[in-house]
């Protein structure tokens, strides 16, 4: 089990973040587009609300099922600046490297396969 297993291991005991699911309408998202196409719409996503902190932070991203990204931010706390910060110690203050987007994006990826 690696640091990435660990993380969503005890992310889904947490009250808050083991209340996220996929339902199935989203799953068949999932299935029908392709994990790699998911995996670049959630690389598109990260890079655009959460590179550099925004003045919306913690509002920026929908809770309700509009892609199965934005459900899977909220589960791994990578949903905003604040929650990086406080979650995976990745500093606020700082645009993201690609190093970062790149674990933020594995991290909600391996959320997503978890839940098919």
């Amino acid at each position: 089990m690696d640091k990435i297993d660990k993380l969503l291991l005890f992310l889904s005991k947490s009250k808050f973040r083991g209340s996220f699911h996929l339902n199935d309408k989203m799953k068949e998202y999932v299935k029908g587009k392709g994990i790699d196409k998911i995996k670049q719409d959630t690389k598109e996503i990260i890079i655009q609300r959460l590179k550099v902190k925004l003045p919306n932070d913690g509002k920026q991203t929908p809770m309700k099922q509009v892609h199965p990204t934005f459900i899977a931010q909220h589960a791994t706390g990578c949903c905003c600046r604040g929650c990086l910060s406080r979650i995976h110690h990745i500093n606020d203050d700082k645009v993201l490297t690609d190093e970062e987007i790149n674990y933020i994006t594995e991290v909600i990826i391996r959320w997503i396969k978890r839940q098919l």
